[in-house]
């Protein structure tokens, strides 16, 4: 009788066998996303009625770019491979918005969104990471 193996699916009670720097990573970009969603939320109180179309349309943005970090965040937590390259892309774009932060009164928040996305870059391409997000089609597939 061949011995067939039984892939262990995770499950909400199963720890993550995510390696430390793509949990931290998995963090950070949580707590972007949290932030933005907030961000979104505040919005959306503060609309006027002279800017209704720019408030609607910076809140259903701020909401919808919170919900992908969230999800992105937990797609690096379940070593999903998808996950990596928005990651990247995200902490790309922030380090340009610290940038047009920096100067003036602003310089803290360049400075805090800039160790945040930096941050998360390295835990990215950390050779353990790496690993654990690499693409591989048998991992999915024990028998093949």
């Amino acid at each position: 009788m061949p011995r067939t193996r039984l892939a262990v699916v995770p499950t909400e009670s199963t720890p993550s066998t995510a390696p430390r720097p793509l949990k931290l990573a998995a963090a950070v970009v949580a707590a972007e996303g949290l932030v933005v969603a907030v961000l979104g939320i505040v919005e959306a109180i503060t609309i006027h009625g002279d800017r209704l179309v720019l408030g609607l349309t910076t809140t259903g943005f701020l909401l919808l770019y919170g919900a992908g970090l969230l999800l992105v965040a937990r797609g690096l937590y379940r070593l999903s491979t998808w996950s990596r390259g928005p990651a990247v892309f995200a902490q790309l774009i922030q380090l340009g918005v610290a940038w047009s932060f920096w100067g003036g009164s602003t310089s803290a928040v360049s400075v805090v969104l800039a160790i945040a996305a930096v941050a998360v870059l390295v835990a990215l391409f950390q050779k353990v990471s790496m690993e654990a997000l690499a693409d591989d089609p048998t991992k999915d597939h024990p028998v093949l």
